[in-house]
């Protein structure tokens, strides 16, 4: 029965992934047939596809009660995209970091995190009896209200980029080789059924296994969940790294890293409020640090050198040594 388990959430993996390539392939393609720029496509559908696969597993996990993987996929996704994808990228060649996102992206990331960690941790981190609670134990909530406003910021944002890229437009190349209108329509719809399946089983065999194990569902969210569903951010930033165009992953992953915080996260709230165990807390905070720390590392010389990689994937092992000895 484990054996099967694990080879649901493999397949279960594979479907989100193969499921955002053809969601993206679409949506893009049908975005040049309706002639929307392709850097607002960039910014908006790209980024969007490579963090389906973290909305489809929290989604169904608020729909079905299973909040910590909700809140743990989302955050342990951030960790890896930042520490994992980054630091291989880095570790392979110098990431150039490009000064919008210096002074756009990564501020509104580390506000985001801390907007999260703090309203959702409020009642139990600053009060005399939080050490006093035990990892499992309920230390606060991802309410309404802050759904609300993570949706919200999320809507003003999105504004802000369309605003931006119209007041700096770009000329499109001639695409003469558009995809028929009826197969991006197709692209579309089975990359959304595969995300969908692929998230239900994710969820299920991720709650089977954990239970097997003896595992919490925040420490199995916090690590394979999230990995499995950073995948196309993995993919996509390793590739662009390899080909020389690395000033695309850090796009890619801070880009990515907003919209799980501020529309999967608020999104699965406004479905469900979302509990936030004592492990949780811990985790939020780790990725506060770990946002704060990559943008320093890029303000040095606009850029992540191979060496800051090395400390980043390092960190990314010190993180989840922690998270399981905990």
């Amino acid at each position: 029965m484990l054996f099967l388990n694990f080879a649901v959430l493999l397949i279960a993996f594979v479907a989100l992934v193969k499921g955002a390539d053809f969601f993206v392939d679409g949506s893009s393609a049908l975005a040049k047939i309706f002639k929307i720029p392709s850097v607002i496509i960039g910014l908006t559908v790209v980024a969007f596809g490579t963090s389906l696969p973290e909305l489809a597993v929290s989604t169904v996990a608020a729909f079905d009660g299973a909040s910590e993987i909700a809140l743990s996929n989302v955050v342990g996704s951030n960790i890896f995209n930042l520490l994992v994808v980054l630091g291989v990228c880095a570790a392979i060649h110098p990431v150039p970091v490009d000064g919008a996102i210096l002074k756009r992206d990564f501020p509104l990331s580390i506000i985001s995190s801390i907007l999260v960690f703090v309203i959702s941790s409020f009642s139990s981190v600053f009060c005399n009896d939080f050490f006093r609670l035990k990892m499992n134990d309920n230390a606060g909530f991802v309410h309404r209200t802050l759904a609300i406003i993570l949706l919200l910021v999320f809507v003003f944002y999105i504004v802000h980029l369309v605003v931006e890229t119209r007041k700096n437009p770009t000329k499109d190349e001639n695409d003469n080789s558009l995809i028929p209108l009826w197969k991006t329509c197709l692209f579309i719809l089975v990359g959304l059924a595969l995300i969908i399946a692929g998230g239900k089983g994710v969820v299920y065999s991720s709650q089977a296994i954990a239970r097997a194990f003896g595992m919490s569902e925040t420490l199995i969210g916090l690590t394979i969940v999230a990995i499995g569903t950073s995948l196309p951010e993995l993919v996509t930033s390793v590739v662009a790294a390899r080909k020389g165009e690395t000033s695309l992953a850090v796009g890619n992953v801070v880009g990515s890293n907003i919209f799980n915080l501020l529309f999967i996260l608020g999104v699965s709230a406004a479905i469900k409020p979302i509990s936030v165990n004592v492990a949780s807390v811990y985790d939020m905070a780790i990725l506060v640090f770990v946002t704060i720390i990559s943008w320093i590392f890029s303000l040095s010389k606009k850029q992540i050198a191979r060496q800051e990689g090395i400390v980043m994937l390092l960190c990314y092992v010190a993180s989840t040594v922690f998270a399981i000895l905990r």
